[in-house]
């Protein structure tokens, strides 16, 4: 079976456009792809990668996100881009030990407050905007954060959504830092 596409969204990043699907391209943790090379050993985003001006690939369940350069209308773009999409096959659901194969770790528990807000309050709309964040490190008092897909190379995630992600966790931990990576 190959992915439908539902909708198409213009994101708040205007070098980035959101395909929204009837069908999974992948299960669990989302895939990024910043290069050609990092590409190579996934068809979709090698595909995408072949398009003139794709610069970034990101997908996760139900969606993928696509930028560009910003040297080319989307108008021209999108019919191409959507076509390696509507091509790809569905993912399948993966078996239970492929879900659970991440290592357990104790956490902080300030750190599993952090995300746990962080999981209710921001990554809802960065998803729904094509993008998202991973919490990398809480190290003392700074936190590290990495963004992905549209928000990666938004401008207004660098500034504005960093300063609301680092007010908001300033609930559980007032001298905490947010930083980008």
């Amino acid at each position: 079976m190959m992915p439908k596409i539902a909708d198409i969204e213009n994101t708040p990043n205007p070098n980035a456009i959101k395909f929204v699907l009837k069908d999974r391209v992948a299960w669990g943790k989302p895939k990024e792809y910043g290069n050609p090379e990092e590409a190579q050993g996934d068809e979709l985003a090698r595909r995408l990668f072949a398009i003139p001006h794709v610069t970034n690939v990101f997908y996760a369940d139900h969606w993928v996100t696509v930028t560009q350069d910003g040297n080319v209308e989307w108008a021209d773009l999108v019919r191409k881009v959507a076509q390696p999409i509507r091509e790809a096959k569905a993912a399948e659901m993966p078996v239970r030990a492929e879900l659970d194969s991440e290592p357990e770790q104790a956490e902080d528990s300030r750190l599993v407050a952090i995300k746990q807000l962080l999981d209710k309050h921001i990554r809802p709309t960065l998803i729904g905007d094509g993008g998202d964040l991973e919490v990398m490190t809480l190290c003392g008092n700074v936190l590290c954060i990495r963004y992905y897909g549209t928000c990666g190379s938004c401008p207004s995630s660098q500034t504005g959504t960093l300063i609301a992600i680092e007010n908001l966790v300033r609930t559980i931990e007032p001298e905490i830092e947010v930083v980008s990576v």
